[in-house]
């Protein structure tokens, strides 16, 4: 039964607009609200709007962003109530989430763990997800639930290897160009590359967003 809901759940993602979909359990740090398991989903962002990126973010760029982070809300809120209506609970967290003023660089779960978990892809050196079909050019949402839905893929090794592409091309200095530690610190300092983007970037949008480690990354095969 559980095997035929997670089949449903991949075609009705993907009928909303999600381009990767992924399943795993939690460790018992990350499970909120005694929901154990996970759906991670993701959309691709546009090769040719990331390509008006150059030493900063466009325009074009930071509402794009934001359309993204609203369909994938709008994806996870469905998701989440067609886990309902076969008798789970569930529990959509939103793609841009925070814990308030308190701890504004964390929120319910990181959605990236959950991708790596699921087998989606891993964490580079930037911080960033990156998929394995799409590389660092996705957005992310998180579906918690208590419907006991399993990885299908393996976790993936890190593939960053030896590039600093990202670390290089960050105007705000706030990557280390190191990878991951296993213990889930940081490789990137979150403070650091939020003040430089409201200091130099606001004149784009109120919470401007930079995307230049993105458009960087030799994994994103830009068309």
């Amino acid at each position: 039964m559980t095997r035929e809901i997670g089949t449903h759940l991949k075609t009705f993602t993907q009928n909303l607009g999600a381009d990767i979909i992924g399943f795993c359990e939690l460790p018992d740090e990350l499970v909120n609200a005694n929901l154990h398991y996970a759906v991670s989903l993701g959309v691709k962002l546009s090769d040719a709007i990331l390509q008006t990126i150059e030493s900063a973010p466009s325009f074009a760029y930071f509402q794009h962003y934001r359309a993204a982070n609203a369909l994938l809300d709008q994806i996870a809120f469905r998701v989440a109530r067609e886990i309902e209506k076969a008798g789970y609970a569930a529990f959509p967290v939103a793609a841009s989430q925070s814990l308030g003023k308190n701890d504004p660089y964390r929120g319910v779960i990181p959605h990236k763990t959950a991708a790596v978990l699921a087998g989606l892809g891993f964490v580079g050196k930037s911080g960033l997800f990156l998929s394995t079909e799409h590389g660092s050019k996705v957005r992310l949402a998180t579906v918690l639930t208590n419907l006991p839905l399993q990885s299908e893929l393996p976790v993936i090794e890190n593939g960053c290897g030896d590039c600093t592409l990202c670390k290089n091309a960050c105007p705000a200095g706030a990557i280390f160009g190191e990878k991951p530690l296993t213990n889930g610190e940081r490789n990137f300092d979150p403070e650091k590359c939020s003040k430089y983007m409201k200091e130099k970037f606001q004149h784009i949008g109120r919470g401007s967003v930079c995307g230049v480690c993105i458009k960087v990354c030799p994994k994103n095969k830009l068309r």
